[in-house]
């Protein structure tokens, strides 16, 4: 969206049309990917003192960063932590030597500060390694549009070059990544209304209206 004076552009406005219910976000969480990688040493079942079981040490490392106390904010919540995948092994008769998991932690503080966290803990048990990263976000209000803070990672941090940014969309992020992905005719509607009306207090604001 953009609101311009005579020739020149006055205003430059980008509104993320990510769903938040047609309220006008306030913050997102930022995010970090995370991939955890244990070695061990394979070796027959039968005989494990002769091995060294990934698997194990991976779960250990596991059990120590869901421990964790991580960080809260006041307006943004808790951290958390979704451990989301985890593979390793070749077969019930081997004991083995590698194993992996994947974590994504939606963060409230800077991506450094978790990172350290995350050293600290593992403390050279196994490899990690960052896949992706997003600071958190803090958006302005404006008056007259109702509220929310959001937990998903928003891709306004990307989009840094298409104006000063707004966070509102139809639908609800609870919807997201389940069969019964959706949104309303209605919710559609509604945010048509929503960012002409948010057009056009910025237009009054700067005294076009």
């Amino acid at each position: 969206m953009r609101v311009w004076a005579s020739r020149r552009w006055f205003y430059l406005l980008l509104i993320d049309g990510e769903p938040t219910e047609n309220k006008l976000a306030l913050g997102s969480k930022g995010a970090l990917r995370v991939e955890v990688v244990a070695r061990g040493r394979a070796a027959h079942s039968a005989y494990p003192q002769q091995g060294e079981s990934a698997i194990l040490k991976l779960l250990e490392v596991l059990n120590d960063i869901r421990a964790l106390a991580l960080p809260t904010h006041l307006v943004l919540g808790e951290t958390t932590c979704n451990l989301g995948t985890i593979a390793g092994g070749v077969q019930a008769n081997v004991i083995p030597d590698f194993a992996k998991a994947e974590l994504m932690f939606r963060i409230i503080t800077d991506v450094t500060s978790i990172k350290n966290l995350l050293e600290q803990t593992i403390a050279g048990r196994a490899q990690i390694h960052y896949t992706f990263e997003c600071e958190p976000v803090f958006l302005e209000d404006l008056q007259g549009f109702e509220t929310t803070v959001v937990a998903f990672t928003t891709d306004i941090p990307l989009l840094t070059n298409w104006g000063r940014p707004l966070l509102l969309g139809p639908g609800s992020i609870l919807d997201a990544h389940t069969p019964h992905e959706r949104i309303a005719k209605t919710e559609l509607a509604q945010a048509v209304e929503i960012y002409c009306q948010i057009a056009k207090n910025l237009l009054d604001k700067a005294g076009f209206v």
